[in-house]
C-alpha cells in the first residue's frame, strides 16, 4: 500500500528531520520524499489526522499471547492485530505457553504462524527444559531458528551454576540471557508487595529484598563469566542502583520496567482488585518515583507493557486466587508518557530495544525503509473497556487518565490503524 502522511511530526533523533512538521510519502514499504508540501500521487491514501507524530515503529519486548495452549485468552493472529492497532511494530513473545517453547519446533512454529502479520513477532524461548529451572535448554539450535533471547517468563532460576553455564554458553553465539528478578526462597509464597498496606490487608507479601538479592546474584555471576544479561521488569529502587552500578562497572547487562510499575503503586491493593495482582507486585511510590529516575538517567533501557492476558475465570476470583497479570499493550503509550517526555519514552520503545536485541535501527529519512508508527503524544483520556482490543479484558488501567494514543502503524507494506 502507498500512503502519503499530511503534516506528520516527525520524532526520531538519528534522523535530520526530526521535530520537523513534514509530509511523508510511502511507496512499495518504502519513503519516497519528505517534504513540506508533496503532491498526491494516483494510487495513495492520503492520511490527515489531529496532531499527527510519527516515529520508528515501537518494539515491546515482554508480550505473552496465550497460543500454543491458551488461545481462549488471546491468539496469536489477533494479538499481533492489538499490537499493531496500539502502535508496536515489533514484539517479543514470552515462552509461557503450552508447550513451552524450548525447542527450535516451537521457535519455527510462531514465526511460521506470524509470517503474514504486519507487525514482527520475536520469540524468547526457554532457558531451561520445561521451564523447570533444572537443565539448560537447546539454545543455539533455537538461536538459530529464530529465537532472540533466553529465559523462563517469571520464574526464578535458583540454580545459580545453570545461570553462569548459560552465560558462558550464550556467549559462542552473542546469546542473551534472562533470569528474572525473584529470589523463591524469600518471596515465593507472597503475591503482594511487603509494605504497611498490604500489612493491613493481611495478604502474603514479597519483599524488595527477594528482587534485590536475585539482582545481586546474577550480577556476580555475569562479573564472573562475561556475556549478555537482561534482568526484566525491575520493580524496586535498589534495584535500579545496582543496575546503574553494574553499568558504571563495565557489565553487559540491560534491563525493562513495566508500564504499570511507573504508573501504578500497591495503594491500589485496597480494593483486592485482581487485575493489580502482576508479578512482581506493584512497588511503593518510592520505587515508582525511582523507576522514572532510572529511566531519565538511562539505566533502564526500555519500557515494556508485560502484556499477559488472563480469561475472566482465572481473575473474578479472591485476589489470593487470581493468576497473575495485566494486559498492557493498549495503555502502555499513554500510561507512560504521564510521567515522562516525549523522547524519553520513544527512545525506551525504539531505538533502545532494537539495539539490545540486535535488531536494525530504522531512521525517518528519504528511501530507507517505512516501519513507522501513528500517533497523538497529547490526548487526554480516560482509558475505558472500550479501549481494550484484546480479547482478555484484565487491564489494570481502567478508570485511570492517560495522556497519548496510538493511531496505528504503517509496517511491511501494510497499514493497520486503530
Amino acid at each position: 500500500m502507498n500512503i502519503l502522511l499530511r503534516s506528520a511530526k516527525i520524532i526520531d533523533s538519528n534522523s535530520k528531520y526530526h521535530n520537523k512538521k513534514m509530509d511523508i510519502l510511502v511507496k512499495n514499504g518504502i519513503i519516497a520524499d519528505i517534504a513540506k508540501n508533496i503532491d498526491l500521487p494516483n494510487n495513495c491514501k492520503e492520511i490527515r489526522l489531529k496532531n499527527l507524530h510519527v516515529s520508528n515503529g515501537w518494539f515491546d519486548t515482554s508480550v505473552s499471547l496465550g497460543e500454543p495452549g491458551y488461545e481462549e485468552r488471546e491468539n496469536i493472529i489477533h494479538g499481533l492485530e492489538v499490537a499493531g492497532c496500539s502502535g508496536f511494530t515489533k514484539v517479543a513473545l514470552n515462552p509461557n505457553t503450552f508447550p513451552l517453547i524450548d525447542n527450535k519446533s516451537a521457535v519455527e512454529f510462531l514465526i511460521q504462524k506470524s509470517a503474514s502479520a504486519p507487525v514482527d513477532l520475536y520469540p524468547i524461548a526457554n532457558l531451561t527444559q520445561g521451564a523447570a529451572g533444572k537443565e539448560m535448554a537447546e539454545l543455539y539450535d533455537m538461536k538459530n531458528s529464530g529465537a532472540i533471547a533466553f529465559g523462563d517468563y517469571n520464574k526464578s532460576l535458583e540454580n545459580a551454576n545453570l545461570l553462569k553455564i548459560a552465560l558462558l554458553y550464550a556467549q559462542n553465539f552473542d546469546g542473551i540471557v534472562l533470569s528474572f528478578p525473584q529470589d523463591a526462597g524469600i518471596g515465593n509464597h507472597g503475591f503482594v508487595n511487603e509494605s504497611e498496606n498490604t500489612t493491613r490487608l493481611g495478604l502474603n507479601s514479597i519483599p524488595n529484598l527477594s528482587e534485590e538479592l536475585q539482582i545481586s546474584r546474577d550480577l556476580a555471576l555475569l562479573d564472573y563469566t562475561g556475556g549478555k544479561l537482561h534482568i526484566p521488569t525491575i520493580s524496586t529502587a535498589k534495584a535500579v542502583q545496582l543496575i546503574k552500578d553494574a553499568k558504571k562497572k563495565g557489565l553487559d547487562v540491560s534491563c525493562s520496567v513495566a508500564a504499570h510499575h511507573i504508573f501504578l503503586t500497591d495503594d491500589e491493593i485496597k480494593s483486592f482488585d485482581t487485575n493489580f495482582k502482576v508479578r512482581p507486585p506493584l512497588r511503593s511510590l518510592k520505587d515508582t518515583k525511582a523507576l522514572l529516575k532510572g529511566i531519565k538517567e538511562g539505566t533502564i533501557d526500555m519500557i515494556v507493557s508485560d502484556h499477559n492476558p488472563i480469561d475472566i475465570e482465572n481473575k473474578n476470583v479472591e485476589f489470593e486466587n487470581g493468576v497473575y497479570g495485566t494486559i498492557g499493550m493498549e495503555s502502555l503509550f499513554g500510561s507512560a508518557r504521564i510521567n515522562l517526555g516525549l523522547d524519553e519514552t520513544i527512545a525506551c520503545l525504539t531505538e533502545k530495544p532494537c539495539k539490545r536485541f540486535d535488531l536494525p535501527v530504522s531512521i525517518i529519512e528519504k528511501e530507507a525503509k517505512a516501519e513507522l508508527t501513528l500517533f497523538d503524544p497529547d490526548l487526554v483520556y480516560t482509558f475505558e473497556k472500550n479501549d481494550i482490543l484484546s480479547k482478555s479484558k484484565n487491564s489494570a488501567f481502567l478508570g485511570k487518565e492517560l495522556k497519548g494514543k496510538a493511531y496505528g502503524i504503517y509496517a511491511n507494506k501494510k497499514l493497520l490503524m486503530n
